[in-house]
């Protein structure tokens, strides 16, 4: 086995790996779950990288050739270093990739008015992370972020849907549009939520669209696969899925049924 693995400080990321199955079912994947640690997003950049690194380090040692962090925040606060100073010490032919590139290379398409929202953790926010980035690939674009603390929560716990659930979307909904009415393009950087995506719909005036991650996300890594023979070679071909997680094994797998769409069975990891 040499799965793609795919990482994220919980569950969120299930929704990432929907897509790349959708698309790319042929290949084997091994996701992990953080759970025990969760969440990132209020975590320092020094406390992330070292999770992530931890877990990425882990996912080499399962023979993954290319390891997704699919957790936005791992991706803004951990991934360069990542790159940049560790992977060559611990495996030279990996990689790894995260899913805030993909997204800015080309969520400036989707904007007709030039004003983006970016809808987040505190964690993403805080790093400026999607605002750098974007304003690399199309500087004429305005970006307006708003952090949403209690959308997380509410998913994890299985009240998204709840009309409970209606004041923390509307206010943050109200917020980001309040501060720039421009917006015609909002787009989810956390992957937990696209859960909320129909709920957020409700709150939009007509004409501005929301977009999530995991279709870019998976688009992207096919492109990847394609362009590094060298990498897609290396990755096993048996549409096998395994599941880690270090925490509860009964509660990633109640909460995957959420998130992935399909009962898992997970297996409980000690880091």
């Amino acid at each position: 086995m040499a799965p793609i693995g795919v990482f994220d400080s919980g569950y969120g990321g299930l929704t990432v790996l929907k897509e790349f199955i959708a698309q790319l079912p042929q290949y084997d994947y091994l996701y992990l779950g953080d759970n025990g640690r969760a969440p990132y997003g209020t975590r320092s950049f020094e406390t992330v990288y070292k999770y992530t690194l931890q877990c990425v380090e882990w996912l080499l040692h399962q023979n993954c050739p290319l390891i997704i962090l699919a957790c936005n925040t791992a991706s803004a606060k951990a991934l360069r270093t990542i790159q940049q100073n560790d992977l060559q010490r611990l495996d030279g032919k990996a990689r790894v990739l995260g899913v805030i590139r993909p997204t800015t290379e080309i969520i400036g398409q989707y904007t007709k008015t030039k004003n983006i929202g970016i809808l987040a953790t505190n964690g993403t926010v805080q790093s400026n992370s999607y605002a750098i980035e974007i304003e690399k690939f199309y500087p004429e674009v305005s970006i307006t972020q708003e952090a949403c603390p209690m959308w997380v929560p509410l998913i994890e716990n299985n009240e998204h849907l709840d009309e409970g659930a209606d004041y923390f979307v509307e206010k943050h909904i109200k917020r980001i549009l309040g501060n720039n009415p421009k917006i015609d393009t909002l787009l989810l950087a956390c992957t937990h939520y696209p859960l909320l995506k129909d709920k957020i719909g409700k709150f939009l005036p007509e004409g501005v669209q929301v977009i999530a991650q995991g279709e870019i996300v998976a688009q992207s890594l096919q492109d990847y696969l394609n362009r590094h023979p060298e990498i897609e070679s290396r990755i096993t071909k048996n549409s096998q899925r395994s599941f880690y997680t270090t925490d509860s094994v009964d509660d990633f797998n109640g909460h995957a049924t959420i998130f992935f769409g399909n009962p898992v069975e997970s297996k409980h990891l000690e880091l």
